[in-house]
């Protein structure tokens, strides 16, 4: 069986810089839609409110199940200018870390492994809320 792709969903709470990631089979709009539902949940638990998500442009974020389930908690979207990497800063930051710290630490065997390896949810000690704004 040939090698596939997995992709890494991440949020990151532009004042507290807590992060939420899941790995998740595709880039459908369905399956971004019940991503920021258990998102939603999982800083809803940390006493986060959410009130805007800034997106990239993804065509995911541009449908109706995804402004469905940001509309159900009256959250606004908000997206970021093209080619302004600026912009998604603090999610980039984060991906690097995650490829530093969980990604390349070690080798593999299997996508299950590193699957288990991925550290599920808040991940506090590899967000940047220590760093200076």
């Amino acid at each position: 069986m040939g090698a596939g792709y997995s992709y890494i969903h991440t949020v990151v709470n532009d004042h507290s810089r807590l992060a939420y990631s899941e790995i998740l089979p595709d880039e459908r709009k369905h399956t971004v839609a019940a991503f920021w539902i258990r998102t939603q949940d999982f800083f809803t638990l940390a006493g986060i409110t959410v009130t805007r998500v800034l997106t990239d442009n993804g065509a995911c974020c541009k449908f109706h199940p995804w402004r469905d389930a940001l509309a159900a908690t009256g959250i606004t979207q908000k997206r970021a200018r093209p080619c302004l990497q600026q912009t998604n800063g603090k999610v980039e930051r984060f991906n690097r870390t995650l490829l530093e710290e969980w990604a390349y630490t070690r080798p593999c065997r299997s996508e299950t492994e590193r699957r288990q390896a991925f550290p599920i949810g808040c991940i506090p000690t590899i967000t940047t809320a220590h760093t200076p704004r």
